[in-house]
């Protein structure tokens, strides 16, 4: 028993030194990462960052302090990052929920704001371009992506010519089409030009389908599927992810199209919300804009944007991310 109490007692101290060596070695692994952690190039850059990121903040927060601000009270401290005598009035003038003496009260021009009618047409307008575009516009890339036909290249380099042209030369022809029509002052008049595709949509996605696997559509038809069945319940179902990328990002576009709706649909049942902005800032009492009203409205107005880009902020990455990969 002696002997192996004492046999036993030089493995205890080895591995006590053992430990303690290990212990050691990772304290010096955590000194060396702090270290690293505070390198004079990485303070440069997280100072940048933060320059940065206040200077893309900061229109928001001003636009923040002037719409809870009275538009009487603005001139009076004009350096104030807070609002300036603080109200609810331009969010009311902007929904319609103020009265005429209120309205003039606070500054505001008092005319009526038909707000829930311009984000109608806005919603209708951008929502029937964004499904028609979605639409088409896969339809036409997995045609070139996946079909052969005669001349497909040689379209396809026509078709993506057609991203050097600057959309203002195309509205006069546009405009003249539509007055053609009958169509000057209504939605489809508005719609129709951008409903069916545009080259970037068609070669965004015609890049993702040239990285999708052809052993898949080849099981397809060794399976019986035709073109149709295979785009629609095997293509399609796979690109979930761009699609609804390139749905979020024409949405946003037609959202915030001004030109277009302008000439074509500038009546009050057609006005959308990007022409109503305009209109509301020409309205002006006693010559001075209404700041704080035109700010709310342009809040307002862009809430459902930043409500869209929150709540699909991460698939619009990950499928970025997943179309650079390939």
């Amino acid at each position: 028993m002696t002997t192996t109490v004492s046999d036993a007692r030089p493995n205890d101290a080895g591995g006590a030194h053992d430990a303690d060596a290990q212990a050691k070695a990772r304290a010096d692994a955590r000194s060396r990462a702090r270290r690293r952690r505070f390198t004079p190039g990485r303070i440069a850059a997280w100072i940048v960052m933060i320059a940065f990121l206040a200077l893309t903040i900061f229109p928001f927060l001003w636009m923040l302090r002037t719409a809870f601000s009275t538009t009487r009270a603005l001139p009076t401290d004009p350096s104030s990052l807070l609002p300036v005598d603080f109200t609810w009035g331009a969010f009311k003038r902007v929904l319609g929920l103020a009265s005429f003496d209120e309205a003039v009260a606070e500054g505001g021009s008092g005319a009526a704001v038909n707000f829930w009618l311009y984000l109608r047409n806005s919603f209708v307008y951008s929502t029937a371009v964004t499904l028609g575009q979605v639409f088409f516009c896969s339809m036409a890339a997995y045609a070139f992506a996946r079909l052969r036909w005669p001349g497909r290249n040689l379209v396809f380099g026509i078709f993506l010519g057609a991203l050097l042209v600057p959309p203002i030369f195309t509205s006069l022809p546009n405009f003249i089409l539509i007055k053609n029509l009958g169509l000057l002052n209504t939605l489809p008049g508005m719609i129709l030009p951008t409903l069916l595709m545009t080259p970037f949509a068609v070669f965004f996605l015609r890049q993702f389908f040239l990285g999708i696997n052809r052993e898949i559509e080849e099981a397809a038809r060794i399976d019986g599927a035709g073109q149709w069945r295979t785009f629609f319940r095997i293509i399609l179902p796979m690109s979930v992810a761009p699609v609804t990328t390139l749905g979020i990002l024409t949405f946003i576009a037609t959202w915030n199209d001004y030109f277009w709706p302008l000439i074509v649909g500038n009546t009050e049942n057609t006005r959308v919300l990007t022409v109503a902005l305009g209109v509301f800032r020409s309205q002006t009492p006693a010559g001075s804009p209404d700041w704080a009203g035109l700010m709310a409205a342009t809040l307002v107005a862009a809430a459902p944007m930043l409500l869209l880009f929150f709540s699909f902020a991460r698939r619009i990455i990950d499928s970025i991310g997943y179309s650079g990969s390939k």
